[in-house]
């Protein structure tokens, strides 16, 4: 016990010593990324860095809660808008999880089970269960999964950042920063409660995420409440997000896994480039515009990449809801199809 509560500690010094480091820089998300790159080092330095899921379970539900806030009443009516993204979704998942698939058996002599479900776009703790249960090595999937949302959560806001001037951090936090009075507090802390349990109930894909979300939205929508969780906690939260992306290389020795890292680091870069080429063909297609749809494409996690469309001023409830509906996708649909590809080869 002693041991989890001190690597935990250390995890949240690591954690927010480099959310601080990047904060002071300037950088792009920084409490997310500072975290992040920050326990990535000390991991795979051998440091003992670790967060129990609960951490990680209590600031989804805060996020959740958050994107949630970004359902406005003058929502409903952009919603049909969104039909386009979805159908170009429906198209470049599997062609994503093909091209990747590919990509890992030719090029890295991944196993069939390692390389489906290290290519299939879901999310990451779905993938390496399922992969394991199929006869995959859950370690090596995590890993590929973990170098893949580690470069494109890094690597897009930079690009946001830097080449298309879509961000801008000080103005955010001033407009994130509003009081929040007793009432309000407790609007959202119920809907952040209600709405986990609901969603653990009904074993819906991102569960801790979706849940909060839904319920935060339904108050929002109905003008029950216009607040937001406070900045302050929303930082924790990304600290906490950042460090648990850095902690899954904890217990990993660079010179023993740098070879799949490379290999994962291939893939984020090769579905990063469909994910531009694709935004490109679609842009004029689509009834959103061109960073919301490049957002929704994105292989990051659910949460991470909703996380950074609030960051970037980009439209969140789409970006947030395009991803837990290409979750809900790829978890329904990827093991049903590598069943059905193990049948025809036997």
């Amino acid at each position: 016990m002693r041991g989890v509560v001190g690597g935990a500690a250390l995890t949240l010094v690591v954690g927010a010593a480099g959310g601080l480091l990047f904060y002071w820089l300037r950088l792009p998300l920084p409490w997310m990324l500072g975290a992040m790159v920050a326990n990535t080092i000390a991991a795979l330095g051998g440091a003992p860095v670790r967060l129990p899921n609960s951490f990680r379970a209590l600031c989804i539900v805060v996020i959740g809660v958050m994107l949630g806030s970004a359902f406005t009443p003058g929502l409903a009516a952009r919603v049909p808008d969104w039909i386009g993204g979805i159908a170009v979704l429906a198209v470049y998942a599997p062609l994503a999880t093909i091209a990747g698939y590919l990509y890992f058996r030719r090029v890295g002599g991944f196993s069939v089970p390692d390389a489906y479900f290290a290519s299939a776009p879901g999310g990451l703790n779905e993938m390496v269960l399922v992969g394991e249960a199929m006869g995959g090595d859950p370690r090596r999937i995590a890993l590929v999964h973990a170098t893949r949302i580690l470069i494109v959560v890094f690597t897009v806001p930079f690009y946001f950042r830097y080449f298309s001037g879509q961000y801008s951090e000080a103005a955010r936090v001033a407009a994130d920063h509003l009081p929040l009075g007793l009432q309000d507090a407790l609007i959202l802390t119920t809907a952040g409660i209600v709405g986990a349990l609901l969603g653990r109930v009904a074993r819906v894909p991102a569960s801790q995420l979706l849940g909060p979300m839904a319920i935060s939205a339904a108050v929002h929508l109905t003008g029950v409440t216009s607040s937001r969780p406070p900045v302050e906690l929303v930082a924790v939260a990304q600290i906490v997000m950042g460090s648990t992306i850095g902690c899954r290389f904890s217990g990993a020795r660079l010179h023993e896994i740098r070879r799949v890292i490379l290999i994962g680091a291939g893939s984020a870069f090769l579905l990063l480039t469909g994910t531009a080429g694709f935004t490109l063909a679609f842009q004029d297609l689509v009834d959103v515009p061109a960073e919301a749809l490049a957002l929704s494409l994105a292989p990051g996690g659910v949460t991470e990449m909703s996380l950074v469309a609030l960051a970037l001023a980009v439209d969140a409830a789409y970006v947030s809801c395009l991803h837990i509906i290409r979750i809900a996708m790829v978890v329904s649909v990827a093991p049903l199809a590598f069943r059905l590809g193990a049948k025809r080869k036997t």
